[in-house]
C-alpha cells in the first residue's frame, strides 16, 4: 500500500510537469484550476473508496469503516487548514509583486518540498506518539493555544519585511533588483546572483513548515496510523495549488474562513485534551468540523454580498 501510493503521487507529479505544462510559465485560469481542484477532491474520495475495499476484503467491514472514516476525517482537517497556507501565499506574491505567470513554478517546486518535509514530520511525529502518548496532551494544548491566537491575530497581516529568515537571507546571499523570467538564479558579471523569486520560494517553504506543525498534530486527534496520516496530507497538499488558484481572485470573499479554522484547532485541541474522559466519534469530528467551516463561509459571503 505505500509503495503503491508512492508510485501514484511521484506519477501524478511528473504528469503535471512534463505532460500537462506544470513546469512552463503561463497564468493558471479560474476554469483550470476549478477542474484540477475536482480532480484532485474526485482522487482522494475514489482512493478512499479503494482503500475500503482492500481493507473489506483483506481483514473486515468494521476495520474498513474505521479506517476510511479516519481518512476522510484527516482530509477534510488537512484540506480545511491548507485554506490558510492560501491566504498567506496571496501574502507573499503580493508584497513580492511576483507576475501570475511565475506563480505556478513557484508553488510546484514548494509542493515537492512540501511532500518532503511532511514526510518526514509525519514519520517523526508518528514514532514520537508510538513512545510517549502522552505527548498527544502536549499536542493538544498547542492546537488550543494555536486556535486562540488565530482568533486573536485573524484580521493582522503579518510583517515580511522583518521576516528574520528573509532579513538572513539578503545578507548572506546577493540579489538581483528585477525578475529575470522563471529563474531563481543568473550570472551577472561572472557571479551567480539570485533573482527575487528565490526568495519568494523561501517564504513559501518556511510557511508550508509553520502549517504543518499545526496540520499534522491536528490529524493524530483522528488517528495514529503513519498511512492514513499520511495519505490524507499527501492527496491536500497535491491540491494546495489548484486551490490557491481557484481562491487567488476571490480570497477577500471569504475573510471569515479564518475564524472557522481557528475554531476547528481548537476543537481538535480540545478533543484531544479530554480523550481520557471522553471518546468523541470520529464522525461526530467530522460533522463538527464541516458545520464550522460551513458556517464561516456562509457568513463569509453574506458579509461580502453588499460589498460586491
Amino acid at each position: 500500500m505505500w509503495a503503491a501510493f508512492i508510485a501514484f503521487v511521484l506519477g501524478m507529479i511528473l504528469l503535471d510537469i512534463f505532460a500537462l505544462n506544470g513546469s512552463k510559465s503561463h497564468k493558471v485560469s479560474v476554469k483550470e484550476a476549478a477542474i484540477w481542484s475536482g480532480v484532485w477532491v474526485s482522487l482522494a474520495l475514489l482512493f478512499n473508496y479503494g482503500l475500503w475495499l482492500y481493507l473489506k476484503e483483506t481483514v473486515s467491514l468494521e476495520v474498513a469503516n474505521v479506517k476510511a472514516m479516519e481518512f476522510l476525517t484527516g482530509y477534510v482537517i488537512e484540506k480545511s487548514l491548507s485554506v490558510d497556507n492560501v491566504f498567506v501565499f496571496l501574502l507573499i506574491f503580493g508584497h513580492f509583486a511576483v507576475p501570475v505567470q511565475y506563480q505556478r513554478k513557484v508553488l510546484l517546486y514548494g509542493v515537492l518540498g512540501a511532500i518532503v518535509m511532511r514526510i518526514a514530520m509525519i514519520l517523526a511525529g508518528t514514532w514520537v506518539v508510538s513512545q510517549f502518548s502522552w505527548v498527544l496532551y502536549l499536542f493538544g494544548i498547542f492546537l488550543l493555544f494555536t486556535g486562540m491566537r488565530m482568533l486573536v491575530a485573524a484580521e493582522k497581516e503579518p510583517d515580511l519585511d522583518a521576516n528574520p529568515v528573509l532579513r538572513l537571507m539578503k545578507k548572506l546571499l546577493p540579489f538581483t533588483n528585477d525578475y529575470h523570467g522563471e529563474k531563481f538564479s543568473v550570472i551577472e558579471n561572472g557571479k551567480r546572483v539570485f533573482t527575487p523569486l528565490f526568495l519568494v520560494l523561501i517564504l513559501i517553504e518556511i510557511s508550508d513548515v509553520v502549517f504543518a506543525v499545526d496540520s499534522i498534530p491536528a490529524i493524530f486527534a483522528v488517528t495514529t496510523d503513519p498511512f492514513i496520516v499520511f495519505t490524507s496530507n499527501i492527496f491536500a497538499i497535491m491540491g494546495l495549488r489548484a486551490l490557491y488558484f481557484l481562491l487567488a481572485d476571490m480570497a477577500d470573499r471569504f475573510h471569515l474562513l479564518k475564524f472557522g479554522l481557528a475554531f476547528v484547532l481548537m476543537f481538535v485541541g480540545i478533543k484531544m485534551l479530554v480523550v481520557k474522559w471522553m471518546h468523541v466519534p470520529t464522525s461526530v469530528s467530522l460533522l463538527v468540523i464541516g458545520g464550522l467551516l460551513a458556517s464561516s463561509i456562509i457568513a463569509s459571503l453574506i458579509a461580502t454580498r453588499k460589498k460586491n
